[in-house]
C-alpha cells in the first residue's frame, strides 16, 4: 500500500527570526522580521518531503489530544501523508518547538510532551510488512522508541524493506552508541549531518568522520550519507566517497533542510537511482527547501528536483 513508512517526531514549530543579537532576559522585548507557525519534527518534515516527491507515505508516531495535535494531523494529511498510525496520547501533550533563526544557523527549544512515550509498539506490524522502505528520525529524542527500533527495523528487513536512520541532535550530549549500534546493524542508510557525524566519532574533519562511520558499518552493508550545509553532502560506503554540491538559492531559513535531503535520498534510491545521482538529487531537495520559512513550504516535486 505504501512506498515509505516514517517513524518519529511530529509537532508544531514556531519559527522566528532572523535573530541578529544575543537573546536577553530581564523581560526585554525585541522585534524580529518574521514569525511562522508551521509543521515541525524531523520525521514529519521528511515524510512531507517524500510525499511531495511522489512517494506513497505513511507516518507512525504520537501526538497529544489537544489543538497542537490536531494541527499536526491535519498538516500531515493535507500534504498527502497517511496518519492512521499516528497515535493520540490522552495523557501527555503534543511536543512544541520554538526555532530562533540566524543566517544558516538556528537555536531550537523543544518541550518534549509525548515524545518520550513514543514506543516501538506504536508501529503497526501490518505497515512494517507492507512497505518498501522504513525511515526513522530524531533517535535521541525518543528513548523508548530508540530502545525498540532495532526490532522494528529487523521486522521491516525480514519483509524485504530497506531502512534509514537520521539520528538528529542529542540534547543530552551523550551520543550513546550502546543504544545506537544495534539499530545501525539493521540500517541500510545512515543519514547524520556534519555536526552529528563529528560528535559520534570525535573527529574534526567531516570526510574523516564519514569514513570512520562507514568503515565501522561496511560489513553490514550500511551506506553513510552526511549532510554538510552549504558545502553540500558526501556519501561513503567504506571504500569510496562521493560528493555533491549544494544548490545556490535565496535562503529564507534552513529549518528542515536536512529532512528534505533525507526525503530526496530515499525517493531517489526507491526510484532506482545510483548513489551518485541519489546524492545529487538529495542535495538539491535540501537546498530548495530553504526558499521559504519552515521545513515544508518550499519542498520540491520530483520534476523540480531532477530538473
Amino acid at each position: 500500500m505504501f512506498d515509505l513508512l516514517v517513524i518519529g517526531d511530529a509537532n508544531p514549530d514556531v519559527v522566528v527570526g532572523p535573530v541578529d543579537q544575543p537573546i536577553l532576559f530581564g523581560q526585554r522585548e525585541r522585534l524580529v522580521p518574521n514569525g511562522s507557525l508551521v509543521l515541525g519534527g524531523s520525521a514529519s518534515i521528511m515524510a512531507c518531503g517524500a510525499a511531495r516527491l511522489g512517494l506513497r507515505v505513511a507516518f507512525a508516531g504520537r501526538v497529544g489530544d489537544d489543538p497542537a495535535g490536531d494541527f499536526v494531523r491535519t498538516s500531515l494529511a493535507d500534504r498527502g501523508v497517511d496518519v492512521e498510525a499516528l497515535v493520540v496520547d490522552p495523557s501527555l501533550p503534543t511536543p512544541l518547538t520554538t526555532i530562533l533563526v540566524s543566517g544558516d544557523d538556528r537555536a531550537i527549544l523543544t518541550s518534549p510532551g509525548c515524545l518520550p512515550s513514543t514506543a516501538a509498539e506504536d508501529v503497526p506490524l501490518s505497515l512494517l510488512r507492507s512497505v518498501r522502505h522504513v525511515h526513522a528520525g530524531s533517535f535521541y529524542l525518543m528513548p523508548r522508541l530508540a530502545a525498540g527500533l532495532a526490532g522494528v527495523f529487523k521486522e521491516a528487513k525480514a519483509a524485504k524493506a530497506t531502512t534509514s536512520l537520521d539520528p538528529n541532535d542529542d540534547p543530552a550530549g551523550k551520543w550513546d552508541q550502546m543504544v545506537l549500534d544495534p539499530v545501525l546493524r539493521v540500517t541500510d542508510y545512515f543519514l547524520p549531518n556534519a555536526a552529528e557525524a563529528l560528535a559520534l566519532t570525535g573527529h574534526h574533519s567531516v570526510e574523516d568522520a564519514a569514513g570512520i562511520l562507514a568503515r565501522r558499518m561496511a560489513r553490514r552493508g550500511t551506506y553513510v550519507v552526511v549532510k554538510n550545509g552549504t558545502d553540500g553532502a558526501l556519501a561513503h560506503n567504506g571504500s569510496k566517497v562521493i560528493t555533491a554540491p549544494a544548490l545556490k538559492v535565496d535562503t529564507v531559513d534552513a529549518v528542515g533542510a536536512g529532512d528534505s535531503f533525507d526525503a530526496g535520498w530515499v525517493a531517489a534510491v526507491l526510484n532506482g537511482s545510483r548513489p551518485e545521482r541519489a546524492l545529487a538529487i538529495a542535495a538539491v531537495c535540501g537546498s530548495l527547501s530553504t526558499r521559504a520559512a519552515g521545513g515544508t513550504a518550499a519542498q520540491p516535486t520530483w520534476e523540480e528536483a531532477t530538473a
